[in-house]
């Protein structure tokens, strides 16, 4: 049961963006982004999407930090990846 988090490299809205997703469901996602105050609009398909202004406070409650490849390898190897149509 790990939440993880990559960097916030990722640009949108005037600001930079992190990843946030889970290796065992959306269901441990969900409690988790619930339990840190993040909303359930961040939530895209797989994943939250959390401002780099938030970053420190996910990590705080315990989201595990790695590159954006490995959040994505795990993500993929857990079977929870939900690509764009």
């Amino acid at each position: 049961m790990t939440v993880y988090i990559d960097p916030p490299i990722w640009p949108g809205h005037g600001r930079m963006w992190s990843h946030l997703v889970s290796d065992t469901s959306y269901e441990e996602l969900h409690a988790f982004a619930a339990a840190a105050g993040f909303p359930r609009r961040a939530f895209d398909r797989d994943h939250y999407d959390i401002p780099s202004t938030q970053y420190d406070a996910a990590v705080r409650a315990g989201a595990v930090e790695v590159g954006s490849k490995e959040l994505l390898h795990r993500l993929t190897a857990a079977g929870l990846r939900r690509r764009k149509r």
